[in-house]
C-alpha cells in the first residue's frame, strides 16, 4: 500500500492536468475577440507592439484608463512573441487559469493529501463560471490568479511556517493583482482571519507579527505596485498634459475609490452575489447542504484550516457586496478557497446517496434543457432564436441546434450508463462534451457576428482595397476588425462631435474615404437612399457613407 499510493497520487495528478488542458485549451486561436472586453484589451495590445508605447494604453486616438495596464502587457507580450492576435489575447487567461488550479491543487496537498489537492482543482474546473471565465479574454481570470497565489503564499506562511518568502511572494502577488484590477488588494483580507484566529490561539495559526521580517511583505506589496505606478506617475506628470493629468485621475481615483464608493452602473441588491454563487458557481454549489453542518463541527473542532479559508471567503463577500454596482464575476475569486475548503468532504460525500441523487438529477435536468433548446431551434422559429440569430447567417442556427442538441443527447446517455452510484463521472463526461463543442464548434460559428469580422469583411469588399475608412459611433471590435487602418474620431466623445469631425475627414479626399457610422450616430442629414445598410452586427445597424450620401450635411 505505501508504493501503490504514490503512484495512483500521481496518475490522478497526470490525468487531472491532462483533463484541464483538454478542457480549457480547446478552441485556441479558433475565434476572435468578442464584446463587451475583450476586443477593447485586444485593440490596447495591438497598439502597444504597433508603436511601441507600453506605459499609457490607448484606445484608438484616446488615452484608455479604465484599466492599469499589466492585462494588456500580458497580451502585447504574447502576441509580439507569436504574431497571431487570435491566440495572443486568449493566452493570459489560459495560463492565469492553469495557474489557479496549480495553486490550488498545491495547497490541496500541503494542507490535506494529494487526493483533496486533484478533488480541490476538480471543483473549481468543473464550475461553470470558471471555466466559463477561463475560455474568455477578460482581466478576471489573471486577477483570480494573483488572489489565489497571494492565499496560496499567505496561507503556507501562516500555517505552516514562519515561511518569510511565501511571506513575500503572498504579497507581491497582491500588489501585482492590485495593478491588474485595483480589487487584487482583496488577497490581504488573509490576514483578518488569521489575526483574530492567532490571537484566540487557535492551533498552529501565527502570523509573526513581532518578527522585523514581517515588513517585508509591506515593501513587496508596494514594489510590485511600483512597477506600473511609478514609471507612469514620473512620465505622465512629466508630459504635463491635460489628458495625461486626467488619465492619472481617471486611473488611480474614479475607477477605484469612487467606484467602489459611488458606482454608476450595474446596480444590483446587497443580495445579488448570493444569488449568483447559487447559479453561475453549479455544480459544485450543490454539496452545500452537508458541506454547511460538516464546516460547522470542523470549526467547534478549531480546525485552522477552515476559518481561514471560510472566513476569507465570507469577506469577499461581504467586500462586494457593499457597494451598489456589482457584475457576476467579481466573487469569482472566491471560489477557489471555497473549493479547497469543500474538498476534503467529497469523498465521504459521494458516497452517500442523497448527493449523488442531487448530482444526477443536476445532470438530467441540464441535458433536457440543452436537448430541448436544439429540437426547438430545428423544427421551429422559438422567439429568442430570432434575436439570437440578429445579424448572423442561417447556418449558425442549424450548427447551433445540432450542438446542443449533442450535448443534452450525451449528458442523458452519460447519466444511463453510470447511474446513480456514480454520478460525478456523469457529470465530467457532460460537461466535457459541453465545453469541448462549445470551443470547436459553438464559438467558431459565433464568431463572425460576435466579433465584427463578417461586418467589416463586407466593408473592406464594398469600398475596394484601396479606399480609407473612417469610424463614427464605433465600438472596439469595428477598429480591431477593420482589414485596413481605420481613422476613428475619439470613443468617448458624442457622436454629433465625431460625425463631424468625420465629414471633414472624408471631405478632404471624397473620392476615396468612406465613413461607417453606427445607427444612432446617423445625422438627418444624411441621404438614406444613396447610403449603404451594412446590416445589423453586435445589436447594432451600420451605415457605410461615401461623400455623396452626405453631401447635404452641413
Amino acid at each position: 500500500m505505501t508504493t501503490s499510493a504514490p503512484c495512483h497520487a500521481r496518475r490522478d495528478l497526470v490525468l487531472f492536468w491532462l483533463f484541464a488542458l483538454l478542457i480549457l485549451g480547446a478552441g485556441l486561436g479558433l475565434r476572435d475577440p468578442w464584446p463587451a472586453d475583450e476586443p477593447r484589451f485586444a485593440l490596447v495590445a495591438r497598439h502597444m507592439v504597433e508603436s511601441g508605447n507600453w506605459l499609457f494604453p490607448h484606445r484608438g486616438i484616446e488615452l484608455y484608463s479604465d484599466k492599469p495596464p499589466l492585462f494588456m502587457w500580458m497580451q502585447a507580450s504574447l502576441l509580439w512573441l507569436t504574431g497571431n492576435l487570435r491566440i495572443a489575447f486568449l493566452l493570459p487567461s489560459l495560463l492565469a487559469a492553469l495557474g489557479t488550479l496549480w495553486c490550488v491543487v498545491d495547497l490541496g496537498k500541503r494542507l490535506w493529501t494529494p487526493r483533496v489537492g486533484v478533488l480541490a482543482g476538480l471543483s473549481t474546473l468543473l464550475t461553470i463560471q470558471f471555466t466559463w471565465q477561463a475560455k474568455k479574454a477578460q482581466i478576471d481570470p489573471v486577477v483570480v490568479f494573483w488572489i489565489t497565489l497571494s492565499c496560496y503564499a499567505l496561507l503556507r506562511h501562516v500555517l505552516h511556517g514562519p515561511n518569510w518568502r511565501m511571506w513575500a511572494l503572498g504579497w507581491a502577488a497582491a500588489g501585482l493583482g492590485t495593478i491588474t484590477k485595483g480589487v487584487g488588494v482583496i488577497a490581504l483580507l488573509m490576514l483578518i482571519p488569521a489575526g483574530i484566529a492567532a490571537l484566540r490561539g487557535w492551533p498552529g495559526v501565527r502570523v509573526h507579527a513581532r518578527d522585523p521580517k514581517f515588513w517585508l511583505g509591506p515593501l513587496a506589496f508596494l514594489t510590485a505596485c511600483g512597477v506600473w505606478l511609478l514609471p507612469m506617475l514620473v512620465a505622465a506628470l512629466g508630459n504635463g498634459g491635460e489628458a495625461y493629468r486626467a488619465y492619472i485621475d481617471d486611473i488611480l481615483l474614479r475607477q477605484t475609490v469612487t467606484r467602489y464608493a459611488n458606482s454608476w452602473h450595474h446596480e444590483h441588491p446587497w443580495w445579488y452575489f448570493i444569488e449568483i454563487a447559487l447559479t453561475n458557481w453549479l455544480p459544485t454549489v450543490l454539496a452545500l447542504p452537508w458541506a454547511i453542518p460538516a464546516w460547522r463541527r470542523r470549526l467547534q473542532r478549531r480546525d485552522p484550516r477552515y476559518v481561514l479559508l471560510l472566513g476569507w471567503v465570507l469577506l469577499v463577500f461581504v467586500f462586494f457586496s457593499i457597494p451598489s454596482g456589482k457584475r457576476d464575476m467579481y466573487i469569482l475569486p472566491a471560489l477557489p478557497m471555497l473549493c479547497l475548503a469543500l474538498a476534503p468532504l467529497l469523498p465521504g460525500l459521494l458516497r452517500k446517496a442523497n448527493p449523488q441523487r442531487l448530482l444526477l438529477a443536476f445532470v438530467v435536468v441540464f441535458s433536457l434543457v440543452a436537448l430541448a433548446t436544439g429540437i426547438a431551434m430545428l423544427t421551429g422559429d422559438p422567439a429568442f432564436e430570432r434575436k439570437f440569430m440578429d445579424g448572423r447567417d442561417a447556418h449558425v442556427a442549424t450548427g447551433l441546434a445540432w450542438m446542443f442538441a449533442a450535448c443534452g443527447g450525451s449528458g442523458l446517455g452519460a447519466a444511463l450508463w453510470f447511474g446513480r452510484r456514480r454520478a460525478q463521472l456523469a457529470l465530467v463526461a457532460q460537461l466535457t462534451v459541453l465545453w469541448v463543442l462549445y470551443s470547436l464548434v459553438g464559438a467558431p460559428l459565433l464568431n463572425d457576428g460576435s466579433s465584427s469580422r463578417g461586418l467589416m469583411r463586407t466593408v473592406g469588399m464594398a469600398i475596394g482595397p484601396t479606399a480609407e475608412l473612417g469610424l463614427v459611433g464605433w465600438r472596439e471590435q469595428q477598429l480591431l476588425m477593420a482589414d485596413r487602418p481605420a481613422t476613428d474620431f475619439g470613443f468617448k466623445r458624442s457622436p454629433q462631435a465625431q460625425f463631424n469631425d468625420g465629414l471633414r475627414w472624408q471631405r478632404a479626399q471624397p473620392a476615396r474615404r468612406w465613413l461607417l457610422v453606427e445607427g444612432s450616430a446617423l445625422q438627418d442629414c444624411v441621404d438614406k437612399p444613396s447610403a449603404r445598410d451594412m446590416g445589423v452586427a453586435n445589436g447594432r445597424r451600420w451605415w457605410l457613407l461615401d461623400a455623396r450620401s452626405a453631401g447635404g450635411c452641413p
